[in-house]
């Protein structure tokens, strides 16, 4: 069953246990909304960026904690240049207004959208097929770009990120080029976490802390999406590999699975829950169907030049 079908049958039921958490916190409005609480943001002289990456090897799937992350393998990656922060509403503003592209969830029927309430019920679907959330109007009818010009796009799926990358001249990177320019980024190479917090605790990434999904804690300064480049960069320059929004990769997720690889985490992975907020986390998505927690960045040829003479 596809993710379309999953949730509009209403998908991520919970144990009894978390309901009875969610009831008590609910109860004492512990629910957050969805705003930022922590000013931050690129210079206008970073937006759109790219940083280099050389080619070499490294072991893909590292740590694995789910099945599907492993086993380790050693790869070789050509070089190539990587956008330094998500594609932000801005950017994709601009190749629609230059272009007239319309998106899929524009076209067809909404996008998936996390469901607010105010009652228990919120733990039993989290996710709700929303009919009016586009990447326009990310919070669903009445809802808008003010203030999001640098959020990360979302609500657009990959065929979609597809049509950006070629107007802006680059594609989506494979899994592997993802995996490698965000494992040359981390921290720590030994420590798999260390792109989410520092060893003193200070936050690296936009991540759920707290009970999930009842309870953020917001310990890294937002509840929904985060501008780009709120926090340190990884060693290789890049902002936000881990965290904030899934990001789409030009990798189908396994042979029998008509689905294509996500990479990353978002603002919704938890400690208590989703827990894949390491480079070698995947996630499997539909080409056609978008969320409020997917969005992309893009990559380039490196283009060699040839020494003076």
């Amino acid at each position: 069953m596809g993710h379309r079908a999953k949730l509009l049958a209403g998908i991520g039921a919970v144990t009894a246990t978390i309901a009875a958490v969610a009831a008590l916190a609910l109860s004492s409005n512990a629910v957050p909304s969805a705003t930022g609480t922590r000013a931050c943001a690129l210079g206008e002289a970073q937006l759109g960026g790219f940083v280099d990456i050389p080619g070499g090897g490294f072991v893909m799937g590292v740590d694995p904690v789910f099945p599907e992350e492993g086993p380790p393998r050693r790869v070789l990656v050509s070089p190539f240049r990587l956008q330094a922060h998500d594609v932000t509403n801005s950017q994709f503003a601009a190749f629609v207004t230059e272009t007239g592209y319309v998106t899929e969830a524009e076209l067809n029927s909404g996008s998936a959208q996390v469901h607010e309430s105010d009652t228990p019920e919120v733990v039993q679907s989290w996710w709700s097929l929303d009919r009016d959330a586009t990447w326009r109007t990310p919070d669903g009818v009445g809802s808008d770009l003010t203030g999001r010009d640098l959020h990360p796009v979302i609500h657009v799926t990959l065929n979609d990120a597809r049509a950006y990358a070629a107007w802006a001249g680059g594609r989506i990177p494979t899994e592997v080029e993802w995996e490698y320019a965000a494992s040359r980024g981390l921290f720590d190479p030994m420590d798999p976490e260390s792109g989410v917090r520092a060893p003193d605790g200070t936050a690296r990434a936009n991540i759920w802390t707290g009970i999930f999904p009842v309870i953020n804690s917001r310990r890294d300064g937002f509840a929904g999406t985060a501008p780009v480049g709120c926090y340190e960069p990884g060693l290789t320059g890049a902002y936000d590999m881990i965290g904030n929004v899934w990001e789409w990769t030009e990798s189908p997720f396994a042979p029998s699975v008509p689905r294509f690889t996500i990479k990353g985490g978002s603002y919704l992975c938890s400690e208590d829950y989703c827990q894949r907020y390491r480079v070698a986390a995947r996630e499997s998505f539909e080409v056609d169907f978008s969320t409020a927690h997917i969005g992309f960045r893009i990559v380039q040829r490196m283009e060699h030049t040839d020494a003076p003479g």
